[in-house]
């Protein structure tokens, strides 16, 4: 008989994703389970249709000491010891350039994890030179309540990264901190002819740019462009407007298209690889 499944937590700021692996045959949970803080009556039904009971959680939580509380309690009701994994300056061969290791969180360090593991995959890009093998830099674009935009180098160490206010996070900030403005919801042109388009446009370009920054940083850095992933609930909301800024780039740079990959739950990937690591340590 196998062992029992591993819970995978990542908890943030709005939501509270789940999943599970079997580390001995790599198994995942076929679908994610996502829950507003306020919602987390209903994990125990969850948990029972999983296909044995985990007794050992993995997570990562940036929503605070009462979320973290209320989910030990829950999942120690159920017989499930839950470990939060920290942020530290070398696992699994990536290594944490931030000056203090253990400030970076948790949940972007795990996702640099799982990116690490795309790392090779992304070694035959179109972006490769003729006849060279070297990997190109990695970014991870993660558009939640924050977005963040990471970058991990060819070397696996992780150079650093942004944070800024998410695309619903500056949508309702200049609804409430404004006297004028609404809570927009426009489409995104090249020039917006009304409030609801200026704000969504205005947001859009924002995150986009700063990604477009970022790019640019490693391209400069690193003499390769790096692959874009992206993650998040905000991505849909900036998605063409980044994929048309890089395209745009790309064209005047001389470089061929390249798609920008979606990362449905990169936290929860990069947890899953510490769970198959703990169990073959074990």
């Amino acid at each position: 008989m196998s062992e029992a499944p591993v819970l995978l937590v990542d908890a943030g700021n709005t939501r509270i994703k789940f999943g599970w692996i079997d580390p001995g045959s790599g198994r995942r949970e076929p679908t994610a389970l996502a829950l507003h803080h306020g919602a987390l009556a209903s994990l125990p039904r969850w948990l029972a249709a999983m296909p044995r009971q985990p007794r050992m959680a993995l997570g990562v939580n940036v929503a605070g000491d009462a979320i973290a509380a209320a989910l030990a309690t829950l999942l120690g009701e159920r017989g499930c010891a839950v470990e939060w994994i920290s942020s530290s300056s070398e696992t699994m061969g990536v290594r944490n350039g931030y000056r203090d290791p253990g400030q970076l969180g948790p949940d972007r360090w795990v996702s640099l994890l799982a990116l690490a593991r795309l790392g090779a995959a992304s070694a035959t890009s179109a972006d490769q030179s003729a006849g060279s093998d070297a990997q190109p830099p990695l970014m991870l674009a993660s558009f939640g309540t924050a977005t963040t935009i990471d970058t991990l180098g060819p070397d696996q160490v992780f150079r650093g990264g942004l944070i800024f206010p998410g695309p619903a996070l500056m949508r309702s900030s200049l609804a409430q901190g404004t006297a004028n403005l609404p809570e927009a919801d426009g489409d995104t042109v090249p020039y917006p002819v009304h409030t609801h388009q200026a704000i969504s446009t205005g947001i859009a370009a924002a995150q986009a740019g700063a990604v477009l920054r970022q790019w640019l940083a490693g391209l400069d850095h690193y003499g390769q462009p790096p692959v874009l992933y992206s993650a998040g609930g905000g991505w849909p909301a900036v998605k063409d407007e980044t994929a048309a800024l890089l395209a745009r780039t790309r064209e005047r740079l001389g470089l061929a298209p390249a798609a920008i990959a979606w990362l449905p739950a990169p936290v929860l990937d990069g947890l899953a690889l510490l769970a198959e690591n703990q169990a073959q340590m074990r």
